[in-house]
């Protein structure tokens, strides 16, 4: 994609014209040439991803059909391995496979992380590679308290990403974020 900014990813030539026409080009401009979305994992990138629980991946067929699947496990199961690439176990499931038979085709990825409680959330555009054969790699995914087989690493490359804005998030908690609270409560 020939692009003058990071952000067209996802701001192509008739999303723009869409913009243009609902009034909302020129602060997309300007947010582009002030701050651009970036393409490198910062450290704020990188404790906010540790502190998920769960994401959301979309990937898309060769066709273009879309897929979202919802990803979850212990917080940093999705791990950071260096400053442009995540990775995260696939654990043998429904068998459907839809989400890797869509990287075989088309390797682009999307996905999206929620932070409720604080009403953040974060988009990465990035490429998927299936990983099966790298004992060194699998090795650090293995989780003791989950006897699941790995099928396979999802490795992604960061094209980009951006903080989105918190309107329209509503606050939702874990168990685990107000079980202090309750207990509390309990004991009074």
């Amino acid at each position: 994609m020939d692009s003058r900014y990071i952000s067209d990813i996802a701001f192509t030539p008739s999303v723009k014209n869409r913009q243009e026409e609902m009034g909302s080009r020129v602060a997309y401009q300007n947010m582009a040439e002030k701050r651009d979305w970036q393409t490198k994992i910062t450290e704020q990138l990188r404790f906010f991803i540790s502190e998920r629980d769960s994401f959301y991946m979309a990937s898309a067929n060769a066709d273009g059909q879309p897929y979202i699947q919802h990803r979850g496990g212990p917080k940093g199961f999705l791990k950071v391995m260096d400053d442009q690439h995540l990775a995260f176990a696939d654990f043998s499931g429904n068998r459907q496979y839809i989400s890797v038979g869509n990287f075989d085709e088309n390797n682009k990825v999307h996905l999206f992380l929620i932070d409720y409680p604080n009403r953040k959330r974060i988009k990465i555009w990035g490429e998927a590679s299936i990983i099966t054969n790298e004992s060194n790699l699998m090795e650090q995914f293995i989780d003791k308290d989950y006897d699941v087989p790995i099928e396979r690493i999802i490795k992604i490359k960061i094209t980009a990403w951006d903080i989105n804005c918190p309107q329209h998030i509503q606050q939702r908690y874990t168990l685990e974020e107000i079980k202090p609270y309750i207990d509390k409560l309990k004991n009074e």
